[in-house]
C-alpha cells in the first residue's frame, strides 16, 4: 500500500510539472548536485496554528521524501538565531518582522525568504461576543476608558485589564494604551492555550474580558470574539514602537529558511517553498490538534486525505 501510495504521488508530480502546474522547483547553483533529503531541523513557535503548518509539512517530509525531522520548540527570536547558528532550517509561519529580516537576510546573508504560506494574519484586541451585544459603543476603542473599571481585575493595579497572550507573541499593546491614552494595563495570561480558555470562560459564563487575540485561530470558528477597530494602520504607523497609536499591521504570513539549506539543493526545500494553503485549512488541523486531542500525525493525515490535489502540487520535481 505504501509504494502505490508513492508511485501514485509521483505519477501525480510528473503530470502536473507536464501541464505547466505550480510546483516550484529550486535549482541547485552551479557545482552543486540535488541530494537525498537527510534531517530536516524545523522550528516550531508556541501557537497550535503555527503547530498545524509543522503537523503536516513534517508528515509529508517523512512519508513522501524519506526526510529525517527534528522539531525544536523555540519562540520567534530563537528561531531566527537558530538559522544563524544552524540549529533551525526552516521557519514556517512568519509574523512580519522586518527588523529580524534585515538582521539575517540582508545584513548577516544567512536567511532566505521561501515565499507566502497563503494564511493571513490579523492581530488586534477582542472582546467575547455577548459583551459586544450588552454594550453594543464597546467596540469604539474611544470608549475603552469609560469600561475601564469593568475590566479591573487583583493583577491589573487599579486600571482595566488587557488580556495577553505568551510575552513572546508580536505585541505593542503596552505602547497603545499608552500612546492612546487609555486607563488600562497588560497582564499576560501565559501562553496561547490559557488566553483561549480565558475567552471561552468569558462567553460560557458572560464574564467582562477584553484581550489579544488573532487570526487564523480555531477558536473563531465556535466563538465569534468581537474585534475593536484601533485607528488605522498605515504603512511606518509602527516603525517606532515608543510611539504607536495606529492597529496591527495585516500581515500576509511567510516562510524563512537556512541559506545553506536552501542551497545545498535538498528536497525539502522544495516542498517548503511550494506549500501553501488557506486560513481554514490551518484551523482544520488546528482544531484537531487542539479539541479532538490528535496527534501532529493524525491530524496532518486526516486533512491529506482530503485534500489530495493541494498537497500533491507541493511534492518537487523528481
Amino acid at each position: 500500500m505504501r509504494r502505490l501510495y508513492k508511485l501514485t504521488a509521483l505519477l501525480s508530480t510528473i503530470t502536473l510539472a507536464a501541464c505547466g502546474g505550480s510546483t516550484t522547483a529550486i535549482t541547485a547553483p552551479p557545482g552543486v548536485t540535488r541530494t537525498d533529503c537527510g534531517s530536516v531541523s524545523i522550528a516550531v513557535n508556541p501557537w497550535v496554528g503555527y503547530e498545524a503548518n509543522v503537523a503536516v509539512v513534517s508528515y509529508l517530509l517523512k512519508q513522501e521524501l524519506g526526510c529525517t525531522v527534528v522539531e525544536k520548540d523555540l519562540t520567534e527570536d530563537a528561531s531566527w538565531e537558530g538559522l544563524a547558528s544552524g540549529d533551525v532550517d526552516v521557519i514556517l509561519e512568519n509574523w512580519g518582522h522586518d527588523d529580524l529580516k534585515k538582521t539575517y537576510i540582508d545584513d548577516k546573508k544567512v536567511a532566505v525568504e521561501q515565499g507566502l504560506t497563503g494564511n493571513k494574519g490579523v492581530i488586534g484586541w477582542y472582546v467575547p461576543p455577548w459583551l459586544a451585544e450588552e454594550h453594543p459603543d464597546i467596540v469604539k476603542w474611544k470608549n475603552l476608558n469609560d469600561y475601564a473599571e469593568l475590566f479591573r481585575t487583583s493583577k491589573s493595579g487599579g486600571k482595566g485589564q488587557l488580556l495577553g497572550g505568551d510575552p513572546s507573541f508580536v505585541t505593542n499593546d503596552a505602547a497603545l494604551i499608552k500612546n492612546l491614552k487609555l486607563d488600562y494595563s497588560v497582564v499576560y495570561a501565559g501562553s496561547e492555550d490559557a488566553l483561549i480558555a480565558a475567552f471561552k470562560k468569558a462567553e460560557a459564563k458572560k464574564e467582562p474580558l477584553i484581550g489579544y487575540f488573532y487570526t487564523p485561530q480555531w477558536l473563531l470558528s465556535e466563538v465569534k470574539l468581537v474585534h475593536i477597530p484601533l485607528p488605522l494602520y498605515k504603512p511606518g504607523c509602527d516603525a517606532d514602537p515608543k510611539t504607536v497609536a495606529c492597529d496591527y499591521q495585516p500581515y500576509d504570513l511567510d516562510k524563512i529558511a537556512r541559506k545553506q539549506f536552501v542551497d545545498s539543493s535538498s528536497p525539502a526545500a522544495d516542498l517548503v517553498k511550494n506549500f501553501t494553503w488557506t486560513n481554514d485549512d490551518q484551523n482544520q488541523v488546528a482544531r484537531d490538534i487542539t479539541v479532538k486531542k490528535m496527534s501532529r500525525d493524525e491530524a496532518a493525515k486526516r486533512w491529506l486525505d482530503g485534500h489530495r490535489p493541494d498537497w500533491q502540487k507541493w511534492l518537487p520535481a523528481r
